[in-house]
């Protein structure tokens, strides 16, 4: 049984998935100080091993969609959400 506390905690989360071209563990880094940073992110992850470096982000609600494309695409990587 999970406590109403963390029952609560849970229906504010908001799960983003996109397409990237991140490639290596180094740019892995680029872009684990640009997410690490953003409190707002409870968890992120980046599967290099599929063909399209699917990124996936666990945020709250107040996380949009654009605002992760953006702030990606500015560290020089491509970024595009996955429906």
């Amino acid at each position: 049984m999970i406590s109403p506390f963390y029952q609560s905690l849970k229906t504010n989360i908001i799960i983003h998935v996109f397409k990237t071209n991140i490639n290596t563990e180094s740019d892995v880094n680029i872009i684990k100080e640009l997410l690490s940073s953003n409190p707002i992110i409870i968890q992120w992850s980046i599967d290099l091993e599929d063909i399209d470096k699917v990124l996936r982000i666990e945020a709250t609600k107040n996380l949009s969609k654009k605002d992760i494309i953006e702030k990606v695409k500015y560290t020089g990587f491509y970024c595009e959400e996955l429906e």
